[in-house]
């Protein structure tokens, strides 16, 4: 009897590659994924750059007005203050797994999609903890150009009460505090985040002056275990918030190139982060290589090495956007 011929389903033009067509498939799973598990997604202002190590972000001071005299001339009096802020692409981020034919044949479900979903995932969580870490940086940062302001740090001890209520109305308050500093250094409203840990958030999802029908209008409630704003900042709960020192951020080269690690900052007793968005962001984002899949089958090792890879930076822009919120 003849042996069958298979349809080349995952072969271009039934050439190449056995999997060249699926790598699509596999590649769309993780850029998916990645979309879905960032919680910092439209924080920053992007960047994308074709070549090159690092990008300019122009910073331009605020103009003043004056009354003017009948008859004199009107000649721009208005000496403007630039700055600017450069950027720097960290190391290349890269997610892999390495799957085995004879462990994928044994194993009685489909891990491919699995894998998949987990890639863009950890890509997902390690530039929610960049750009966390960068807000925090810059809510510590000074002015950008003279007669602009310079990051705010809110501390309220309540926070930390062994009492839920008492540390769910020093939050409400310490978010109040946020918003007033924000709107003292001109924050476009629109579009203010809050990236809260999973504690605080909770404590406010069961206060009552937070979700009460008589103090709100529809914000969340006890039933859904959700609050959506609090002094017209939307709410973001996040597990990425680690208060802790963090001093082993992405590096910029390697040390004996003379690395950094820009994103190094201490986070201890940090609870929540709140930053503006849009043009009011104040934190920055330059891509050199977007989300990229790569999947190769190895002979030598009769297996499928799945990677996928970015290489982005962030920097602080507008640090008067930023406000940290501490417990002590």
């Amino acid at each position: 009897m003849a042996n069958a011929t298979p349809s080349s389903i995952g072969r271009i033009n039934a050439a190449n590659a056995e999997d060249a067509l699926f790598l699509k498939v596999f590649g769309n799973e993780v850029i998916t994924a990645y979309e879905q598990a960032s919680v910092t997604e439209g924080a920053d202002m992007v960047r994308s750059i074709s070549s090159g190590k690092s990008a300019t972000f122009p910073v331009v001071g605020r103009m003043s007005a004056a009354y003017h005299t009948p008859g004199a001339e009107i000649n721009g009096g208005n000496d403007v203050n630039h700055n600017e802020r450069v950027i720097t692409i960290n190391d290349l981020l890269v997610a892999s797994a390495f799957l085995s034919n004879i462990e994928e044949a044994k194993n009685h479900y489909d891990v491919r999609s699995i894998y998949s979903t987990e890639l863009g995932r950890a890509l997902a969580f390690q530039k929610d903890k960049h750009i966390l870490q960068t807000i925090a940086l810059a809510s510590l940062g000074s002015a950008n150009a003279t007669g602009l302001d310079a990051g705010t740090t809110v501390t309220n001890t309540g926070i930390a009460s062994a009492t839920a209520a008492t540390a769910a109305n020093a939050m409400i308050d310490a978010l109040f505090d946020a918003a007033s500093a924000l709107d003292s250094h001109y924050v476009p409203k629109e579009g203010r985040k809050a990236f809260i840990r999973l504690e605080e958030y909770y404590k406010l999802a069961n206060a009552t002056n937070a979700v009460n029908v008589d103090f709100t209008q529809g914000n969340g409630g006890i039933d859904s275990g959700k609050v959506m704003r609090i002094a017209g900042i939307e709410l973001v709960p996040t597990p990425h918030l680690v208060a802790a020192n963090v001093n082993s951020a992405p590096g910029q080269g390697s040390a004996t190139q003379g690395g950094s690690a820009p994103q190094a900052v201490n986070l201890s007793n940090y609870v929540c982060l709140v930053t503006g968005t849009g043009i009011g962001a104040s934190v920055g984002t330059v891509k050199l290589m977007d989300l990229a899949v790569e999947s190769e089958y190895q002979i030598q090792r009769q297996g499928t090495l799945m990677v996928s890879k970015y290489a982005m930076g962030h920097g602080i822009i507008r640090p008067e956007s930023a406000v940290g919120i501490k417990e002590a």
